[in-house]
């Protein structure tokens, strides 16, 4: 079983971004977690206003990578 999970892993590591994001959403959905609405609406809003802050060029976005670099700095020196 162990080895079946290692594989597993493997082949869904191998995905693109997009396609993991999307096996994700569906393992979340599977497990059937409480939904909260209104927790819901406020990520959407949020995620609303960081697109058109992003699109009026208020924001910039940080790559990933450098966004972690950052608290592995910071939290674990």
């Amino acid at each position: 079983m162990v080895m079946a999970s290692e594989k597993m892993i493997e082949d869904v590591l191998s995905l693109p971004a997009e396609a993991r994001l999307a096996l994700i959403d569906t393992l979340l959905q599977s497990l059937n977690l409480p939904f909260d609405e209104e927790i819901e609406r406020a990520w959407a809003t949020e995620a609303e206003r960081r697109v058109t802050e992003l699109k009026e060029g208020k924001i910039e976005m940080i790559p990933g990578e450098e966004v972690f670099a950052r608290i592995q700095a910071k939290h674990f020196k």
